[in-house]
């Protein structure tokens, strides 16, 4: 279909349900759920700024990590806090600071202290020994349950907390089944979701 669109230099209108052919065949992708747009945009801006929880998850293969969490203001800079089970007391929190970047008080202050969700995409969970030691903040302990080798990159499936993570490592990972690792996430590439509209609270 690629081929023939090229050739014949026509808009075509072409509706599917698999995500990476639209991605590979769109120009402009109309993200729909029950009939209601939920984003009309460029192939990398899905990928890069989706607008709520439902693209944000639609887009991407493996699908983004969602982790339930807690925004926090410690020393003045946002942070986003997980791992800590308040219903059963018990884990371990773990904290990864946002990047100014990210918007700061305009966009953060009215939810600090608020469920929010982290978004967080495979890729972007690394457990390189080259980043892990040049994070500042977002190294977290993980359980290897499964790796996958994929041939160009290996699929970690990881558990931290009772949190379930997919990471898309090299396939030079030394990781293996029942290790315990640590990996990191890069801040730069989080991405935080309001809890009850699910709509994007920033990119």
């Amino acid at each position: 279909v690629s081929k023939l669109h090229k050739k014949l230099g026509t808009t075509f209108v072409y509706v599917t349900h698999d995500q990476t052919e639209a991605m590979t065949m769109g120009d402009r992708i109309c993200v729909m759920k029950d009939g209601i747009i939920q984003q009309y945009d460029t192939p990398q801006n899905l990928y890069d700024y989706p607008d709520n929880l439902f693209v944000a998850g639609f887009i991407g293969s493996p699908q983004m990590n969602f982790i339930d969490g807690y925004l926090r203001k410690i020393d003045g800079k946002y942070n986003v806090e997980f791992g800590w089970n308040e219903r059963k007391q018990s884990g371990k929190k773990y904290y990864v600071e946002i990047p100014e970047s990210k918007g700061g008080e305009e966009v953060l202050e009215e939810y600090v202290d608020k469920e929010i969700i982290i978004g967080i995409r495979p890729e972007n969970i690394h457990d390189e020994e080259m980043f892990l030691s040049a994070a500042k903040t977002g190294i977290v302990d993980a359980e290897v349950e499964i790796t996958e080798l994929m041939g160009a990159e290996t699929y970690l499936y990881l558990n931290c907390e009772g949190i379930s993570l997919t990471s898309r490592v090299a396939p030079t990972s030394t990781a293996r089944a029942q290790d315990t690792i640590k990996v990191v996430m890069d801040p730069y590439k989080i991405h935080l979701f309001d809890k009850d509209t699910e709509l994007t609270i920033t990119n």
